[in-house]
């Protein structure tokens, strides 16, 4: 197994080129189910998660061909199964996204039920109630969710008691193919699902309301969609990671290929703890931020994380890393996973002094931290590790770090090219 070893207190300097959304990327490739023509992906990022949900599609049907990296053209004409297996579903959360597609299209399906990071309870019962509410008829039954809807989904009001991403998006795609039309209130306002929407209205979905809390989507009845070639949006969540690595180690980076206004709160909040940033687009539409360093102490700050557009989960573990390195007491409140403040334990490993009540998170800082050996939760949970060992004095170790492989593209590398010394080995 894989395992990172990082020497600290090294100062970084350079540009970064953010990769393709993975959380964006995801629900793309569930939509080639619904594509009549081969659909093309451009910017798709290189992660584990990526490759594991191409396999999925494979085992049903598709056929997968790439360019080069980051391209990838899915052809699902002779899609031969509608059984999402749990070998691969058990890999990844996302999964449940197929349901959606592969319902609407081929009116019968089964999905295993999801596996993926332990960061607490992400049900599958709104995307199950969506599907009922469109006229399906569900089961779960040994560990699958038993689909069928022998007439089509018919158009319906759908109103999530609790904001989803995957949910919307999976109600987005079988909406498009629906009978009728369908009102999503309460839908997630994320990039990644403006995104998919604004990927079917361009190839002939009517759909309004995209970016707000009430989508309504007027299904093909059943006409599958002709799209054009759709490139991926950057990651938001890289670029807040590599930017509260320049942070974290008071250095001078620059991120490129970013959207400026999808990580409006994360700057915010640099800002807020003492950090300039410029945010400069040139004549190609090209957008680059550069975070600067700053010979004063860095502030203590609050943080409450929530759906978008406001402060991300995904965001709080790097920024719980940052903390340790202001001055005074942070507080962090987690409203959205109970489980996501695993990376606690293992940052006070290397010396951290932070204390939990419930869903709040109290650090102390600014502590030195030392290197240690520590053990990777989940996705965020380990890239708060990696910025945390960029400054500890000596090395650190990291375990598990199949974690971070499954949405960081090239980590080791990008972080190496401004200067990390960081290592992959294996154990």
């Amino acid at each position: 197994m894989d395992y990172l070893e990082i020497q600290g207190e090294h100062k970084l300097q350079g540009s970064i080129k953010i990769s393709g959304a993975k959380n964006s990327a995801l629900p793309l490739l569930a939509l080639s189910l619904i594509s009549k023509n081969t659909m093309e992906l451009q910017n798709l990022p290189e992660v584990a998660d990526i490759n594991t949900f191409a396999k999925l599609l494979t085992i049903l049907g598709a056929n997968i061909t790439s360019d080069y990296d980051g391209h990838r053209k899915i052809n699902t004409s002779n899609i031969q199964s509608t059984k999402a297996v749990y070998d691969i579903v058990r890999k990844m959360r996302a999964s449940i996204l197929v349901l959606g597609p592969l319902l609407a299209r081929f009116g019968h399906c089964e999905v295993s039920l999801p596996g993926g990071c332990a960061i607490g309870a992400r049900p599958v019962d709104l995307h199950i109630k969506a599907m009922q509410t469109l006229g399906a008829k569900i089961e779960v039954k040994g560990g699958y969710i038993l689909a069928t809807a022998k007439n089509g989904l018919k158009g319906s009001n759908i109103v999530f008691d609790k904001i989803t991403v995957t949910g919307t998006s999976n109600v987005v795609m079988a909406a498009a193919l629906a009978y009728g039309t369908t009102r999503i209130i309460n839908a997630a306002k994320e990039p990644e699902v403006v995104q998919i929407c604004q990927a079917l209205k361009e190839n002939g979905i009517h759909i309004n309301g995209i970016g707000t809390s009430e989508i309504e989507i007027e299904g093909s009845c059943g006409e599958l969609v002709d799209f054009k070639p759709i490139r991926v949006i950057p990651d938001r969540i890289e670029a807040g990671t590599y930017l509260c690595a320049g942070a974290i180690t008071n250095s001078n980076i620059c991120i490129t290929n970013i959207i400026e206004e999808h990580i409006n709160g994360i700057i915010s909040k640099l800002r807020e703890i003492g950090f300039e940033t410029s945010c400069k687009t040139d004549s190609h539409n090209n957008t680059k931020i550069e975070i600067f360093p700053t010979s004063k102490p860095l502030k203590p700050f609050r943080i409450t994380t929530t759906e978008y557009p406001g402060f991300p989960t995904d965001m709080q573990a790097q920024f719980m890393a940052l903390s340790t390195q202001c001055n005074g007491s942070s507080f962090i409140k987690e409203t959205l996973f109970e489980n996501r403040f695993m990376h606690v334990n293992e940052l006070q490993r290397l010396g951290a002094d932070i204390t939990i009540d419930a869903n709040i998170a109290q650090i102390n800082g600014k502590t030195e931290l030392i290197g240690a050996d520590v053990m990777a939760t989940d996705l965020r949970a380990s890239s708060a590790l990696v910025l945390a060992a960029l400054v500890a004095k000596g090395t650190t170790r990291i375990h598990r770090i199949y974690h971070l492989d499954r949405g960081y593209e090239k980590l080791e590398e990008k972080l190496t090219a401004l200067g990390a010394k960081v290592t992959r080995l294996y154990e």
